[in-house]
């Protein structure tokens, strides 16, 4: 790949494999994988990856395909690619799995200190040049990130799209609800792991035994029986994928195992490529936004179709070759031209670039719910009341507004938030909103959702900003019954482009029993559900104005209409008698 004033390092090398290498940490734990060089005699920069699944097949020719639960773990890339272009590519097992040693940290501190040591080892090998960079996506690219924030000396960038830097939030516990089918998915794809409960070598055994007892009396778990096996299983062996499992599950809010493993960006001078695509709001995409926003050293950030990657990973190969000549090998690919902020545009094929995220010409319009399941952007109306549903494991219903159908073509691009008043007869509620792309004869595309968990609502304004609320979901506050409460709900980002005739609709339900439309929108579906009936209820009166925040880039300069923008055709009686007794003073 070349472009008119610059051309990536080309294919010229043979490759050869150091199999089983072995990287000792200073703490006597040994890292194992595998090492791909070129077959040349000058030293060479390094790109590593470092994760937990099996490191055999992460560069077997296996013909890719697309996402699914079966091969998401192929996740390294192709190290041959970079090999035959002049780069080693080092893949290693994180500790604690496949032939690593020691314990595994599951993406712990001491995870990322194992990376920034082997980084230096690698880097100081006769081969290499003392320059490396990290690559891979999802849990390879998590990784990547903390162990960004160590700034090893050799580290000159990272290529990071995909990835996650809240455990809590991101996938674990959307909005504080417990997201059990994706974690029951995942814990079976770790190779070999060896894992101790850390809520038990915290707190005792005995503390550990009552804190599973009681997630077993827990309505909401017991509920879920993959997440009940894993519970029982720990009273007998609080150990491997199933100890893994429990001690997410006994944390419930953001305790001190969540913070260990959330990125703190306080350190970030080393060049940062972010990105995800638009159909991961419920995995990657709210962290690469997060990374970008925070990220002080050099950045990108670039949000593809919603597709996720082919699996093995390959797509991105070419970019990141970029990114890796420019930073290891000082040869400068343009990129310091380019626009650090690169969007795919769903349903129009296209891309557009922006200076900045969010983008600089959003205008965020509210959107309030009304009577009859009207939503506009006008105020509140005297007569507007209230939209009550059912929730119980019987019948989880649900509440829908529509925008009007939109005249002009209107472009969304954004994070959004729903301004929620809401009472329930329970003790607590799970929100789930859901935001949809719909056309004029009825098919709706999924845009993003956005959670809260009532008992969870509490917000720190000093993290917080008019588009992303931020909660601390670090307590829970049972709800008192009927009492109406103002709930902020956070929209994962969204982008799509309304055609005239198109609505945006909104969807509020209190569980998501919904089947997934694919593989990468299921990544957000799989959540704990209330096991009380209640009667919820949306509050959208003159003292509680309910509304979504829309993030306009372009279009609706002059709103949507009520009619649709067809003009009436109807003969209406004009009060013309009581109009003139009033022109006359008559009463």
């Amino acid at each position: 790949m070349f472009g008119r004033d610059w051309a990536l390092s080309q294919r010229r090398y043979r490759v050869s494999v150091d199999r089983d290498v072995r990287i000792p940490l200073p703490d006597g734990t040994v890292l194992v994988g595998d090492v791909f060089r070129p077959d040349t005699s000058e030293p060479v920069p390094v790109i590593a990856g470092f994760h937990p699944y099996n490191n055999e097949f992460q560069a077997e020719p296996i013909m890719p395909t697309g996402f699914s639960v079966q091969r998401g773990w192929l996740e390294s890339g192709d190290p041959y690619f970079f090999a035959r272009r002049g780069y080693a590519h080092a893949v290693f097992n994180v500790r604690g799995t496949g032939k690593s040693t020691g314990l595994y940290q599951a993406m712990g501190p001491q995870e990322a200190q194992d990376g920034a040591d082997a980084i230096e080892w690698l880097a100081g090998q006769p081969w290499c040049t003392g320059k490396a960079g990290l690559f891979g996506i999802s849990y390879f690219a998590w990784l990547q990130i903390q162990i960004a924030m160590l700034t090893p000396p050799s580290l000159a960038a990272i290529f990071a799209p995909f990835g996650a830097t809240d455990f809590y939030r991101d996938f674990l516990y959307h909005g504080g609800i417990f997201s059990w089918r994706f974690l029951s998915h995942w814990k079976d794809k770790f190779d070999g792991l060896r894992y101790e409960s850390w809520y038990r070598q915290q707190h005792g055994e005995q503390a550990y035994a009552d804190a599973i007892a009681a997630a077993l009396a827990d309505d909401e778990l017991a509920a879920v029986p993959p997440i009940v096996a894993s519970l029982t299983a720990c009273l007998a062996s609080p150990r491997g994928a199933n100890a893994f499992v429990t001690d997410i599950v006994l944390a419930r809010t953001e305790n001190e195992w969540f913070t260990q493993r959330r990125v703190d960006y306080g350190s970030t001078g080393v060049p940062g490529y972010f990105g995800a695509c638009w159909g991961l709001h419920g995995l990657h995409l709210p962290a690469a936004f997060r990374s970008f926003g925070h990220w002080q050293g050099p950045k990108k950030l670039v949000v593809g179709p919603p597709l996720y990657l082919d699996r093995p990973f390959y797509q991105m190969h070419h970019e990141a070759l970029r990114w890796f000549d420019h930073w290891l090998s000082g040869n400068d690919t343009g990129f310091a031209d380019e626009a650090p902020v690169r969007l795919f545009m769903p349903g129009t094929g296209t891309w557009i670039e922006a200076p900045d995220w969010p983008l600089p010409q959003t205008r965020w319009t509210e959107f309030y719910l009304h009577q009859e399941g009207l939503l506009s952007e006008h105020d509140s109306w005297p007569a507007d009341r209230a939209t009550t549903f059912e929730d119980s494991p019987f019948a989880h219903a649900e509440a829908v507004w529509r925008t009007p159908p939109l005249v002009e073509t209107t472009e969304v691009i954004g994070p959004m938030v729903l301004r929620l008043f809401a009472s329930t007869t329970d003790t607590d509620a799970l929100f789930f909103a859901t935001v949809f792309a719909e056309d004029a004869d009825g098919p709706a595309d999924e845009l993003t959702r956005g959670w809260l968990r009532a008992s969870q609502a509490a917000t720190d304004p000093a993290r917080s900003t008019p588009w992303l609320p931020y909660h601390r979901h670090d307590h829970r506050e049972p709800v008192q019954p009927g009492q109406v409460r103002q709930y902020d709900i956070p929209i994962v980002p969204a982008a799509c482009r309304l055609r005239p005739g198109q609505r945006l609709r909104l969807r509020i339900k209190a569980a998501d029993d919904e089947p997934p439309a694919d593989m990468v929108l299921g990544t957000a579906l799989g959540h704990v559900s209330r096991q009380n009936a209640a009667l919820i209820t949306i509050h959208h009166d003159e003292d509680h104005p309910s509304a979504l925040l829309v993030p306009v880039t372009s279009g609706n300069l002059l709103g949507t209409f009520v009619s649709g923008g067809v003009l009436s055709t109807r003969a209406e009686t004009v009060p013309a008698a009581k109009i003139a007794r009033q022109k006359a003073g008559s009463p």
